[in-house]
């Protein structure tokens, strides 16, 4: 069905730096999913954020804390906001960030790729190359009984894929939601394998020698920096 999309599955990081900053992004993605409306239950989108986080292993007192002070009045004032750059050879970058500061964000993005003598680009500079999808990946072994289930609720998916027993269904961002009800029904604690939404590039470029080193160079530094959540790339891995 269709083109067959690429999944980017994260790698789990075991140093300490790693899971703190894991932790962090959870605790901010909680904390505004879970402003207005702080209750799980009737929450969906906070719901499925909590979900993620314990599928990645955030301590509950993290999820805890962070739906408690999204009770309060005032504190911080996060936002997403996406930066697009171009790396070593023909690779593009786009770093999505969730910031309180955004002159400090862009100052620390800005001087990563200074540091490889590469630059930051304009809004779909880059973009205009990657299509921003939702994938999900899970075990079940009847591929027409999905399709057939996600027809019936009027749901259109862009792909629908099955390898080794492994479902991939990529949609439309805005469907994530209405697909996993659908499978939920169907697949009783159904457990994704893969549960994203995020860019994927049209067509991926192979860099070597140099540029390689120095691409993995950049993308160390954007990884350290709190505030990026996501890295998305065109570099074959």
């Amino acid at each position: 069905m269709g083109r067959a999309y690429e999944v980017r599955k994260a790698s789990i990081q075991k140093t300490g730096a790693a899971k703190a900053k894991l932790y962090s992004t959870f605790a901010k993605e909680i904390y505004l999913a879970a402003k207005g409306n702080p209750e799980v239950d009737t929450n969906i989108n906070l719901k499925r954020i909590v979900e993620k986080a314990k599928k990645s292993q955030v301590p509950s007192d993290i999820i805890n804390r962070a739906i408690e002070k999204a009770k309060g009045s005032g504190g911080e004032d996060y936002q997403t906001v996406v930066y697009e750059g171009f790396g070593p050879g023909a690779s593009t970058l786009i770093i999505r960030t969730l910031t309180d500061n955004v002159n400090r964000t862009v100052g620390f993005i800005r001087a990563a790729f200074n540091k490889v003598n590469k630059n930051l680009g304009v809004t779909n500079s880059v973009s205009y190359n990657y299509d921003y999808l939702g994938v999900l990946s899970f075990k079940y072994d009847n591929e027409e009984e999905v399709f057939e289930k996600l027809l019936d609720e009027g749901i259109e998916i862009i792909d629908l894929e099955s390898d080794d027993g492994i479902i991939t269904i990529t949609m439309n961002p805005t469907d994530v939601h209405n697909v996993k009800d659908v499978l939920e029904k169907l697949i009783p604690n159904i457990d994704y394998e893969v549960d994203e939404v995020g860019m994927y590039p049209k067509e991926k470029v192979k860099l070597t020698g140099e540029d390689k080193e120095l691409f993995l160079r950049l993308y160390g530094l954007l990884e350290e920096i709190e505030d990026v959540t996501d890295i998305y790339h065109n570099v074959e891995d």
